[in-house]
């Protein structure tokens, strides 16, 4: 292990890494059930669910062990969150255009993600990517960590709880927290949603607070520790309150893992002359739009991890840029021939970043948890989203403390920094949030005189994400 990951070169030991690998899977683990239910409508146990489902499995464990052994980071990856959702309206919209089945236009679409894969591959070879992500002004960078760290927070206090308000939305834990957690205002209409809803909130912050004090008192494995508490709370609340039994679902689980509805529906399975014949315009558009979000997502989550753990160098440079960048394209080809959209590095790496994740272990554990979930995917069902929400809102609070970096009295650096952190918790998107700084950042440098401090890499990222903001969908 010390020759392969150099974990005393890291100042981390096998022990510290693979807590920090089960950290971080705990807290990524929803997508294995997630990521199917929405690139295929929900449709459970069927087989392009189950295909998707194992697909998820594989490609995700792919790139983390590219990650690994590659690149020697603690970055996990998985189907992207955003990106998958854009990807089942895609498959939509094929199904509009072209009068195909779901599934045909579902193999359809998969084209796109093997072009983008194959694309992001070549441009990580070259150093394209790399220098693209060198192209990113210190300042902007220095934001990006917070950003992301808001992110966290709202995911953990909003859509990460599972529970929706009456309009459909997520019911968003802070906004309607003070003096609306009465049955009063809630159940009438939530219904029988209100008492699973206190419980949440309530093991959710309890174990929030349990993460904070024992990394306070200074115990390794505090996060691990604090959503294992949340999860005892939670599943003895949900048996002593709610009547119900939180491991029923294990009664009747299947352990077998489907392959034969992969290779029936998303093994293998492109069908380009379906995917050309929504117009070659159409085409180039939605590549383009894929590569775009990705690229920056995934540039965003390992400047703003990497800033949080101290693996930038003094140019806010990350060692072995180059290596993480062709872990997550060849996590995008996996995904392709498997089934699945695009594989990207999950902002939840934080979490084990945070747990003293240092190295390649750290990914090459959480990726074979992830394989593992092929065999026993209803245990990693029942972690309450209780637990994974203490994790995120503690790494999003920790995260935010990168601000420290900016400096306040440049316009150049503030401005672009705070787009950035109001925009990325809005939008969901870090590559989003990275457009809007690179845009404030490059209009005020030219109208202020100082046009030769834009790269010219700078000037064409602003300009496509102008074009993608405003004329692409």
């Amino acid at each position: 292990m010390e020759k392969i990951f150099k974990l005393k070169e890291n100042g981390t030991n096998v022990k510290t890494e693979i807590l920090a690998g089960l950290t971080t899977f705990m807290t990524m683990a929803y997508i294995i059930a997630l990521n199917p239910n929405l690139l295929t409508g929900f449709d459970v146990g069927s087989q392009l669910w189950n295909g998707v489902f194992l697909a998820t499995c594989i490609a995700s464990a792919i790139a983390m062990f590219v990650m690994a052994f590659l690149a020697n980071k603690p970055f996990a990856l998985a189907p992207g969150m955003g990106l998958n959702s854009f990807f089942a309206i895609v498959v939509a919209n094929i199904v509009g255009l072209t009068g195909l089945s779901y599934l045909q236009s579902f193999q359809a679409a998969l084209c796109i993600i093997l072009i983008e894969g194959i694309l992001f591959l070549i441009l990580s070879l070259l150093n394209i990517r790399e220098k693209i992500v060198d192209s990113i002004p210190l300042g902007v960078r220095m934001g990006i960590a917070p950003g992301i760290g808001l992110m966290l927070m709202n995911i953990g206090l909003g859509s990460n709880v599972g529970i929706y308000s009456a309009d459909g939305g997520p019911f968003y834990v802070m906004r309607d927290f003070f003096g609306a957690l009465t049955p009063s205002v809630i159940k009438g209409s939530m219904g029988s949603a209100y008492p699973e809803m206190v419980l949440t909130v309530a093991t959710m912050f309890i174990g929030l607070f349990a993460i904070c004090v024992l990394a306070k008192l200074g115990v390794k494995g505090a996060v691990l520790l604090g959503m294992l508490v949340s999860c005892i709370i939670y599943w003895a609340g949900e048996a002593i309150f709610l009547g119900n039994n939180p491991f029923a679902s294990l009664a009747n689980a299947s352990f077998v893992p489907p392959f034969a509805d992969m290779a029936a529906t998303t093994l293998f399975k492109f069908d380009f002359a379906s995917f050309f014949s929504i117009g070659w315009f159409t085409v180039i558009t939605l590549i383009i739009t894929f590569c775009m979000i990705d690229m920056f997502d995934t540039i965003g989550t390992f400047v703003g991890t990497a800033s949080r753990a101290g693996m930038l160098d003094k140019e806010g440079k990350m060692p072995k840029m180059k290596e993480a960048l062709v872990a997550d394209a060849v996590g995008t080809i996996a995904g392709a021939v498997t089934g699945t959209s695009t594989v990207t590095t999950f902002v939840e790496s934080a979490s084990g970043v945070e747990a003293g994740g240092r190295t390649g272990l750290t990914a090459l554990t959480t990726g074979i948890l992830f394989l593992a979930c092929m065999f026993i995917a209803p245990i990693a069902a029942i972690i309450p989203a209780a637990a994974t929400s203490a994790a995120l809102i503690y790494v999003g609070v920790l995260m935010i403390s990168g601000l420290k970096h900016v400096h306040f009295d440049d316009l150049t650096e503030i401005v672009p920094v705070a787009l950035m952190l109001i925009s990325m918790p809005i939008s969901g998107s870090i590559g989003h949030g990275i457009g809007l700084g690179l845009i404030a950042y490059t209009v005020i440098k030219v109208f202020t005189g100082k046009a030769k401090d834009v790269s010219i890499v700078t000037y064409i990222i602003s300009a496509l994400f102008l074009v993608k903001f405003f004329l692409v969908v």
